[in-house]
C-alpha cells in the first residue's frame, strides 16, 4: 500500500511538472504571437472551442514541428518530441473541447469539380491559389481585411499536418468565432465538399514544384548574407556614379555620409569608409505594411570602403534578411530589391 501511495504522488507531480514545463515552453516560443492563454494576435487564436473540437493533438504536433513555410509560423525542428507533447497539452488546456476522434481514410472526391466550388465559396478568405488570407505578420496598430487571417492551404507545413478528414470536418462545421462557416448550412453536399478536399489535397503538387525553385534560387547566391562587389574606380568617382545610378533607378537619395558619423567625434570619422541611404517611398511602404519589422533594413543603403586592395562596394542582402521573416510576399520584395542594389551597383562599376 504504501509504495502504491508513493508511485501515485510521483506520477501526480510528474503530471505537475510537464504541465508547468508545457506553459514555459508556450510563453518562451509561442504567447508572443498566440497570446498568453491562447486568445490570438498576429497568430490565429487557439483557445476557440470550435478549433481545439475540429483539431487532433497529432496536427498541433505536426504545426509546431513543421510550421507554416512563408506564413511566420517558425517550424521548431530543435525541439524534442517530448518538449513539443508539453506544448499541446498546455495548449489543449485553454479550453474545454470535444476529443476529435476521425479515421485516416482519405476522402474520395472529384478535384475538377472542387476547383471551381473552391473559387466560388473559398478564394475570397484562402486565396485564388489556397496562398492564405493577406495580412501575415502584421502588429496590432495595423488593420487587416478580416479579423483571423485565413490560413494558407497551399503550404507544405498545413498539408502535412493536417488530414484528409480534418478539412471536411472543418468544412462541414465551420468554426464558431471566425468567418469560417459550416458549408453543409451553407446548402453544399457532403459530395461537394468531399470534391473541396480533394482540390485542397492537389495543392500538394503546386507545394512540391514551389519547393524546387526555392532551391534553385537558393543556389544561384540569394542567401549570400553580404554582397560585395570590387569597383574599378576610385572613391570619389565610384561614390558619384552610385549616385547618379540611383537617381536612375527611380530612387530618392537620402543622404551620403561617413559611416562613422555620429560613432566618433566629429571631424575624426574615417573618410574612408561612406554610406548612402536611398529610398523608393512606395516600396518601402509596401515592405513596412506586409511587415512592420522590415525596418530594420530600410530605407535601402550601400557602404563603400576603400582598402589597400581597392574600393569595395557592400550591402545587406535583403533576400537573405527576409528569411528570417518567414513571409512569402515580403522575400519578393526583398528579391526585387537586392536585384535592384545588383542593378546599381553594376551601373556604377562599368
Amino acid at each position: 500500500m504504501r509504495y502504491g501511495a508513493g508511485l501515485l504522488f510521483l506520477l501526480l507531480a510528474m503530471t505537475g511538472f510537464s504541465a508547468e514545463k508545457g506553459k514555459l515552453l508556450y510563453q518562451r516560443h509561442c504567447a508572443a504571437c498566440h497570446g498568453d492563454r491562447g486568445a490570438g494576435g498576429v497568430g490565429v487564436p487557439l483557445a476557440l472551442e470550435s478549433f481545439q473540437s475540429s483539431i487532433t493533438d497529432r496536427y498541433l504536433f505536426n504545426t509546431i514541428r513543421y510550421g507554416r513555410p512563408g506564413r511566420v509560423m517558425p517550424a521548431f525542428k530543435r525541439m524534442t518530441d517530448e518538449q513539443i507533447n508539453a506544448i499541446v497539452r498546455y495548449v489543449r488546456s485553454f479550453t474545454p473541447h470535444r476529443k476529435l476522434v476521425l479515421s485516416s481514410a482519405p476522402v474520395r472526391g472529384n478535384a475538377g469539380a472542387g476547383k471551381q466550388l473552391y473559387r466560388k465559396h473559398c478564394a475570397a478568405c484562402h486565396g485564388l491559389d489556397g496562398e492564405g488570407g493577406k495580412g501575415t505578420g502584421v502588429t496590432f496598430s495595423r488593420p487587416r481585411d478580416l479579423p483571423i487571417i485565413a490560413p494558407a492551404l497551399a503550404n507544405s507545413g498545413f498539408l502535412r499536418a493536417t488530414t484528409d478528414q480534418m478539412i471536411k470536418t472543418t468544412l462541414m462545421r465551420g468554426r464558431q468565432g471566425t468567418p469560417m462557416q459550416s458549408f453543409l448550412k451553407k446548402g453544399l453536399s457532403e459530395q461537394q465538399i468531399n470534391d473541396i478536399v480533394a482540390y485542397v489535397r492537389s495543392f500538394e503538387k503546386a507545394v512540391k514544384r514551389k519547393a524546387a525553385e526555392k532551391r534553385v534560387h537558393l543556389a544561384k547566391g540569394h542567401r549570400q548574407p553580404i554582397i560585395k562587389v570590387k569597383s574599378g574606380y576610385d572613391m570619389a568617382t565610384t561614390i558619384s556614379n552610385l549616385q547618379k545610378a540611383i537617381a536612375a533607378s527611380n530612387y530618392k537619395l537620402i543622404r551620403t555620409q561617413p559611416l562613422e558619423q555620429g560613432l566618433v567625434q566629429k571631424g575624426r570619422e574615417n573618410r574612408r569608409q561612406t554610406i548612402l541611404y536611398f529610398c523608393n517611398f512606395n516600396q518601402l511602404n509596401t515592405a513596412l505594411a506586409i511587415d512592420p519589422r522590415v525596418g530594420l533594413f530600410l530605407p535601402c543603403r550601400l557602404t563603400v570602403v576603400e582598402t589597400g586592395k581597392g574600393v569595395y562596394i557592400y550591402a545587406i542582402n535583403p533576400s537573405r534578411l527576409a528569411e528570417l521573416y518567414n513571409n512569402d510576399r515580403l522575400s519578393r520584395i526583398c528579391g526585387a530589391m537586392r536585384d535592384t542594389y545588383l542593378s546599381i551597383i553594376e551601373e556604377a562599376t562599368l
